[in-house]
């Protein structure tokens, strides 16, 4: 067992075998981030299940982390919080690490290299890497509506439903067809059907352009960096209206839910946009088959 800080250990579950260790140290909070909870008593406890491999979502979880530690140590100056996993290498570490981004103001990076140059032996996977990476790009807040985190979601999900089945309800955004607000929507071109808002738009890097199709060859003419980093879609989380085609179904067609017109395609393992960039999952919307409608708010004429 390891002081970060005043007030805050990380650890290993054999740490939990001696109690007077922890009297002496006064921890009055233990948080475990492990596959199996501990019987503990005479503790104030916290549980996150979590596995130490690439399936794990430790993100979603990494607020209420944070929160049971500041609480903590907020409730007496003598309270102190131990955050451990199996051997305190990768999960606590973690969350530790998420902990000094978020109050201390530090970078992934140097929040991580701090943490190692007090325990040495710490060396956290590399999801829980580029999943702290996206902490950091949030602000060090789980921000739900971000098209970031929806994306990591979602891949998520197709992990954890290979076969898509019992997918949960809350993976699929409102149809906006049933509510209405000012925000820009998307509607079929064809019967004019509302599909999607701009929010369910999933942002992706940029990707190479025709040179990233290595299957296709450019003839004669070599396209303009614009015209090879055009994404002729959209790719967006999934909607409602898509609830029964999508569950069980690996890869299909997007079709329209009230004409019935070809839209665009879906495949939970992920296609390429025209840009050249790969998007997992994907649920694309070719551009050409959709127009975006925006509200104007208009002050009456006195």
């Amino acid at each position: 067992m390891i002081a970060v800080e005043a007030g805050l250990y990380i650890g290993s579950v054999s740490d939990l075998k001696d109690v007077q260790m922890l009297t002496d140290a006064g921890i009055t909070h233990i948080l475990t981030v492990d596959s199996d909870e501990p019987a503990l008593t005479g503790f104030h406890t916290k549980f996150v299940r979590a596995l130490d491999d690439a399936s794990t979502d430790l993100l979603s979880k990494l607020d209420d982390c944070v929160s049971f530690i500041t609480e903590a140590q907020t409730q007496s100056e003598l309270s102190a919080v131990l955050v451990h996993c199996h051997v305190g290498q990768s999960r606590s570490a973690a969350v530790v690490t998420a902990y000094l981004m978020k109050t201390q103001g530090l970078s992934l990076q140097d929040a991580y290299t701090k943490l190692q140059n007090l325990k040495p032996d710490v060396k956290m996977n590399e999801e829980f890497m580029d999943q702290l990476a996206l902490f950091e790009l949030m602000d060090c807040k789980v921000d739900t509506t971000n098209p970031l985190y929806k994306q990591f979601r979602l891949k998520k999900i197709t992990e954890k439903y290979p076969e898509l089945q019992n997918v949960p309800k809350e993976v699929f955004a409102v149809d906006p067809a049933q509510t209405q607000n000012a925000e820009a929507v998307y509607r079929c071109r064809k019967c004019r059907r509302t599909l999607f808002r701009h929010s369910s738009i999933l942002s992706h890097c940029v990707g190479g352009g025709a040179s990233a199709f290595s299957h296709k060859k450019t003839k004669i003419v070599t396209p303009t960096h614009e015209e090879q980093t055009q994404c002729t879609s959209y790719f967006i989380e999934p909607v409602q209206w898509m609830e029964q085609a999508l569950l069980g179904v690996m890869d299909g067609q997007l079709l329209c839910p009230k004409c019935n017109s070809k839209l665009g395609s879906f495949n939970w393992y992920g296609e390429q946009c025209s840009c050249g960039r790969w998007v997992t999952p994907a649920f694309q919307m070719h551009k050409n088959r959709v127009d975006e409608i925006k509200y104007i708010s208009i002050c009456p004429l006195k």
